[in-house]
Parts: structure tokens; C-alpha cells; sequence
């Protein structure tokens, strides 16, 4: 017989025995991978000992000595050594798996699952949601970079932060739902937040991610109604104010002389009649190059807690009777119109289109058909007799050319936070889009002004520099009661998560000089359809010089 055949016998005898008697078999397996697993643990355990490498060192040598094993798999044992002895250093019992050391270690610490109330948050800073890509390092960075003791995640998708935790302990099997960008990853559960604490260099903690300076104030005819809170601080400082009212979950820090008050923006202290800044110089016991007011003139700072009286936002309680548009040529502003919106009123926008970035950052109504009447208006670009008289009503936004073109632009190729590369500013991509696009920014308006049955007309420059008076206006102009107070808590936090950083600027004009004269062209028309229709013309700096 040749030896194939017989090999061939043997493993047939061999089948035939373990068919006959499967357990056996099973427990061979079994016993053969247990060995296995064996081997594993005692060169993890043994791999890495110590800070001072000593126990590498022996590792390999028992390796080595035992089996032979090549330089190659002594490398592979010595990492899952250190893989073991990550495990083995943390002695908490409960929380996410993720909780290794990683390249970012002393930044985050995590503390448990805990309750959150939508009424009455467990962390009242800032937040900000992202329903597609939201990670647990991404909470953690964009609340550290604001200077707060901690961050929080729920919801798979949504992020807070605060410098206290004002909500009891849940059980840690009710944090249990992935982060939506790493799906290794859990962020909190419904109504429940997994928190972290930042564990910041002092310097950065005392900081609180720097306070917004507000101005000179005069002191309001009611310092205890107005500013609820006030306390003495020996050698006050600036730190020390902002340090005692972020504590207190207040947006804004006042200093007056050894006196801090805390408190929101009211009517009753709006900080819409700013002082000559010398009217506050009087320097502080505790820091003498800064300035903390007196008991007449106030020094205001803006903490980095988030002011909660304009954040609640829901569906329309009914089906709205009738359609407003909020229409705008693309780059002009529209998406953070509808977020001052939101903020203003209460209700969600809603879209001609939808935009799953849009939807993920918060924007709800994006989901909703432009029909439903859910929504307090719908965002569009169409222009066009047919599109605008589907419409009872609109609010035009209009922006200067010069700056709607590149926002455009921007989006185009980058992003709605992003930017263009190089290459497409440079390339041909560039004069052929201000070709298309320069003539519909001026066509959008004016069909919006011919077809439009009410047309409410904003500028985004006069809104950026006016924006209470201006979105008041929009706020009346939708049917609802102003809210000054949800309109004070909207101008503390009106950039919203749509902002580009403005850190990438072009180093050069991308306008040619017939660019220039054709858009030019275009505003002087624009210009003379708004007056002929009574309203104001174009902001002065959309004009040619």
C-alpha cells in the first residue's frame, strides 16, 4: 500500500471512533483550546510586570527557554502583556469598556450613569448633538476646550457639560446605548447620562475656557431683582468672579469693586446700553492689571454656562393654517436664521429639502415634509413663480454677494462647516460657479419680491449687528408674542453649531475685475427693486466704491 493510502485508512478510523463517540471528541477540543488559553494568559500576565520593563525582559526569556518561540511571537506576547496589564490596572467594578489607558490619558476620568431630566438637567452648561458621528472623546474635547469640569452623553448622540453634576446615580445598565459614530462605545441611555470628569491643568480649569468680556454697564435700577446673586469676595479678581458664579450655573459674571453678582440677561439689565469703559476703570485688590468696576459702573463677563431659557424647542401644538418660507440664495445665512429662530421662538424649522447633517445636529423638523405644518417656516432656495406661490407668506434673507458667493462655495466643496481646498479656489471650479451663481443671487430676490404675496425682508449684516430689534421683527413677523427674555438668551448663544472658525482665510482676491463688474451690476438692481417696492436698499457696504 502506498503511504497515502494508508494515511488515508488512518484518518478514516479516526472519524469512524469520534462518530461513534462524540463527547470525547467535544472534550478534546475543549481541553485543546483551554491549554491554548493557558499559554495565552501566563505570557499576557507575565509579559509586562512592571514600570521599570524588568518583567518584559523575563518574559521573553521564559518564552524563549519553554518553547523556542521565534523573536517575532515574543513581540506579539509582549503586547498583549501590556494589553492584560491595562486591564488588570483599573479596580473599577462598573462603567463603559472603553475605559483604558489611551494617548490621552489624565484627561478624562469617568465618574457613572447618571439620571437626566429634560426639565432640570444634571449638567447645565453648553451642549450640542450630533446624531450620526458623535464619539465620547468629541464630548470630551469640545467640553474641556470650554473649560468645564464635565461631560456627559446620552442618547447615543448628545453631549453636556457642566462644573456640577445636580442629578442623582442610575443603574449602569441603563447607560446602554452605543455613540453613533464608534459603535464600540456606549453614551449614556434615554434619560441618562454616562459623565465624565475633565481633569485639566490648573491653569485651564481657573480659566473656565475664557470668559467673554461684555463691557461697561451702569448699575441697574434694581441690583437685587436684576442680579439675584451677590456675594463679597476679598481680593477680587476676574478669576475669582467667573470661577464663583460658572459654580453657580449663572452666564453672567459681575463685578463690582469687592462685590460679585451673578445672574442671566433681563430686561431689567440687558447689556444693550454699553458705558465708556473708563467709567470702570478701578483696579481689583486681588489682580491690580484688571479691572473690577465700582458700585455705580459694572464690569460684565460672560461665563461659558449655557443660559436654558431658550432651548426648549418643539413641533407646532397644531397644524399651522397657513406657509411661510424662509428664503434665502444658498450661503446667505439660512441655516443660522433658522437656528435664532428656534432658539426665539420655541418651535422647529422646517426644509423644502432634507439634509441628514442638518437633522443630525439638531434640527428636527428637517425630517418633516414642507407640508406637514409642524414647523414654524420652511427653509428654501427655490425661486421661480410656481415654487414661491406655493408660499402664504415669506421672510427673504439677502446677503452681500461678495461673501454669500464664497460661503457657497465653501459649502460646496467643503462642507457646511468646512472649506474649499486650494485647488478649487485656484482652478477652473471657481469662475464657473461665480458664472452660474452670481445672476441667480440676484434673480432669487427679485422673484421673491415679484411673486411673493408677504415678503419680509433681512439683511444678514443688519441681523448680525442689530440681532435683537431685527430678530424680533422676524419673531413678529411669524405671528408669536416676543419673549425678551428667550431673545437675551439667544443673543448668548447665537452662533449655534454652524459656524465656520474663520481661521482659513484666502490670502488673495478670488474676484477678477469682470467678476467684479457684473456682480456689481447685479446689486445696483437688486438695490433699486427693494426701494421701488418702499423698502430699504441694500446695506452701504454691498455697494460698489
Amino acid at each position: 500500500l502506498s503511504p497515502f493510502t494508508s494515511m488515508a485508512k488512518a484518518l478514516l478510523k479516526i472519524q469512524r471512533y469520534f462518530r461513534r463517540k462524540p463527547v470525547r471528541f467535544f472534550s478534546l477540543i475543549l481541553l485543546y483550546l483551554t491549554a491554548g488559553s493557558l499559554v495565552f494568559l501566563h505570557s499576557g500576565f507575565v509579559g509586562d510586570s512592571g514600570p521599570g520593563g524588568r518583567g518584559s525582559r523575563d518574559s521573553v526569556a521564559v518564552v524563549e527557554t519553554g518553547s523556542r518561540t521565534s523573536s517575532s511571537d515574543s513581540r506579539r506576547l509582549g503586547i498583549m502583556g501590556r494589553v492584560f496589564k491595562e486591564t488588570r490596572k483599573s479596580s473599577r467594578r462598573y462603567g463603559p469598556p472603553w475605559m483604558k489607558k489611551t494617548g490621552r490619558e489624565g484627561r478624562e476620568k469617568y465618574i457613572g450613569c447618571y439620571i437626566d431630566d429634560t426639565q432640570k438637567r444634571a449638567l447645565r452648561g453648553v451642549s450640542f448633538f450630533d446624531y450620526k458621528k458623535m464619539t465620547v472623546f468629541r464630548c470630551q474635547d469640545n467640553c474641556a476646550e470650554r473649560g468645564y469640569m464635565y461631560a456627559g452623553l446620552e442618547f447615543g448622540a448628545e453631549c453636556y457639560c457642566g462644573h456640577k453634576i445636580q442629578a442623582p446615580n442610575a443603574s449602569e445598565s441603563e447607560c446602554n446605548m452605543d455613540c453613533k459614530g464608534e459603535k464600540s462605545n456606549l453614551c449614556g441611555g434615554a434619560n441618562r447620562l454616562s459623565i465624565y470628569r475633565l481633569e485639566l491643568s490648573q491653569e485651564s480649569a481657573r480659566r473656565y475656557g475664557s470668559a467673554i468680556f461684555k463691557g461697561c454697564f451702569h448699575r441697574p435700577d434694581n441690583v437685587t431683582l436684576a442680579l439675584p446673586f451677590s456675594t463679597v469676595i476679598q481680593n477680587m479678581s476676574v478669576d475669582k468672579c467667573v470661577d464663583m458664579c460658572t459654580e453657580r450655573e449663572k452666564s453672567l459674571a459681575v463685578l463690582a469693586g469687592d462685590r460679585c453678582h451673578c445672574g442671566f440677561p433681563t430686561p431689567l439689565f440687558s447689556l444693550h446700553e454699553p458705558e465708556d469703559e473708563d467709567m470702570c476703570l478701578h483696579h481689583c485688590h486681588g489682580e491690580e492689571f484688571e479691572s473690577c468696576g465700582n458700585d455705580d459702573y459694572f464690569v460684565v463677563y460672560q461665563t461659558q454656562v449655557q443660559d436654558n431659557r431658550c432651548m426648549d424647542r418643539h413641533f407646532l401644538p397644531s397644524r399651522a393654517k397657513q406657509l411661510v418660507a424662509l428664503a434665502s440664495f444658498p450661503g446667505a445665512g439660512n441655516t443660522w436664521a433658522r437656528h435664532l429662530i428656534e432658539l426665539a421662538t420655541g418651535f422647529y424649522t422646517g426644509s423644502y429639502y432634507f439634509d441628514g447633517s442638518l437633522y443630525n445636529k439638531g434640527f428636527k423638523g428637517e425630517r418633516d415634509h414642507w407640508r406637514s405644518g409642524r414647523t414654524m417656516c420652511i427653509k428654501t432656495h427655490e425661486s421661480g413663480k410656481k415654487e414661491i406661490e406655493a408660499f402664504d407668506s415669506s421672510i427673504v434673507m439677502i446677503r452681500n454677494p461678495y461673501k454669500a458667493l464664497m460661503a457657497e462655495f465653501n459649502r460646496k466643496y467643503g462642507g457646511h462647516i468646512g472649506f474649499a481646498s486650494q485647488a478649487h479656489w485656484r482652478g477652473k471650479e471657481w469662475p464657473e460657479f461665480v458664472k452660474n451663481y452670481a445672476p441667480w443671487w440676484a434673480s432669487h430676490t427679485l422673484d421673491w419680491l415679484n411673486y411673493g404675496k408677504s415678503v419680509h425682508v433681512v439683511h444678514f449684516e443688519e441681523l448680525k449687528r442689530d440681532l435683537f430689534s431685527k430678530l424680533k421683527g422676524m419673531v413678529q413677523f411669524l405671528g408669536l408674542k416676543v419673549s425678551e427674555d428667550r431673545l437675551l438668551c439667544v443673543e448668548g448663544q447665537k452662533d449655534g453649531n454652524f459656524k465656520r472658525s474663520g481661521l482659513r482665510k484666502l490670502e488673495y482676491d478670488p474676484y477678477t475685475s469682470e467678476m467684479r463688474a457684473d456682480i456689481n451690476e447685479l446689486i445696483r438692481t437688486v438695490n433699486a427693486a427693494l426701494k421701488k417696492r418702499n423698502m430699504s436698499g441694500v446695506p452701504e457696504e454691498y455697494m460698489p466704491r
